[in-house]
């Protein structure tokens, strides 16, 4: 899976669960809740005050450790 700052949160959680972490250490303690699964890395970044490209560079690299 490749992530951009358009993927959906709850798409990347589906693809591999083992990510939330990454997630929680930005502050995102709601990841069961169904607004935030729908909502980008983006999206959530800017409501949690975050660097969305440093995100999805972890995400990315996460991933391509698999």
């Amino acid at each position: 899976m490749t992530v951009t700052k358009n993927t959906v949160i709850g798409d990347i959680l589906d693809e591999d669960f083992e990510v939330a972490p990454y997630f929680l250490e930005m502050g995102m303690h709601c990841l069961g809740c169904p607004a935030s699964r729908g909502e980008t890395i983006e999206e959530a970044c800017a409501v949690h005050g975050t660097d969305p490209d440093e995100l999805v560079a972890q995400l990315n690299e996460h991933f391509a450790n698999k």
